[in-house]
């Protein structure tokens, strides 16, 4: 390409566009990088080592807001809670979202997990080969940086997304996330055992259950309510499972709270006013206000 007013003066790009080279009258072959010393480079290592440095960084900041923001740990699997709602660590959000559009799921979900992710990562890993462009600025590559913006965007669009779906969801169903649930009991208990003067870290006492044999309450329990498919034979629950046990649940709730608890239902607890009368519902919850912890 001629510049000025020299007609014979020809760029030939040797790694980098400052190095210029007059037209011969042989072959045009560009010399070594190393005939332009402080002007290029050899790809490797020079080139490819600062490369290297800069997915490092890049690395290093993203396990950096990994260890900032950790995904929270929740209870273990558990098939009898219907009111989970599955939830990725943050960093996969935007695949989890992906994977709800219509044509990555259901009948084309192996094109969602497989095809799409195997496209976009094997273009990534031919990139290099597949524009060779000397040009480094960005907005002389059209293409490649279109494509690229248009990841970047897609991936905060999909990830806000489906954040905003779960909040929409636990707001719903009126749950609490299982990381939330377990620090507050975690909490709770701590103060419990400071106040007890019981050391941290060792069960505490079991607390029995008050008048066990009621049989009236009884026949709730086992027949009409059946609370023992969820809350156990002894009726110890399960805390993982986010059901709480009869023994000591008149320390946590009033008699007025239990009544709208079992006739309304909370959380993973289904509402009995259909299953029970307002009779057997009086006497269910009046037993459960009695069971309280000893009085020392």
């Amino acid at each position: 390409m001629a510049h000025g007013h020299k007609s014979n003066e020809k760029v030939v790009f040797v790694g980098d566009s400052r190095v210029r080279k007059k037209a011969a009258s042989g072959p045009s072959i560009p010399p070594d990088y190393s005939a332009y010393p402080g002007k290029s480079e050899a790809f490797i290592p020079n080139f490819l080592l600062k490369e290297w440095m800069v997915g490092v960084v890049v690395l290093v900041g993203f396990l950096v807001l990994t260890i900032s923001e950790p995904a929270p740990l929740g209870y273990p699997a558990d098939p009898t809670n219907a009111s989970f709602i599955p939830m990725p660590d943050w960093y996969f959000l935007f695949l989890y979202q992906f994977l709800k559009l219509q044509y990555v799921s259901g009948s084309y979900v192996v094109l969602g997990t497989v095809g799409v992710p195997g496209i976009a990562f094997g273009a990534l890993l031919l990139a290099p080969f597949l524009d060779t462009g000397k040009e480094r600025r960005f907005y002389r590559r059209p293409i490649t940086s279109i494509l690229m913006f248009m990841s970047l965007i897609s991936v905060f669009y999909l990830t806000k997304q489906s954040w905003d779906h779960y909040q929409h969801e636990l707001k719903i169903t009126n749950s609490i996330p299982e990381q939330i649930t377990r620090e507050e009991k975690a909490r709770e208990a701590a103060e419990k055992a400071k106040a007890s003067g019981q050391p941290a870290g060792q069960p505490a006492a079991e607390i029995p259950l008050v008048d066990p044999k009621d049989p009236v309450v009884g026949t709730i329990i086992q027949n009409k309510a059946q609370c023992v498919a969820c809350h156990g034979a002894d009726l110890k629950g399960n805390e993982s499972g986010g059901i709480p046990s009869f023994h000591g649940i008149g320390d946590e709730f009033t008699k007025e709270e239990l009544v709208d608890i079992v006739t309304n239902g909370k959380n993973n607890m289904p509402a009995f006013k259909d299953k029970l009368t307002a009779e057997e519902i009086d006497q269910l919850t009046t037993w459960l206000a009695k069971q309280k912890a000893p009085a020392k």
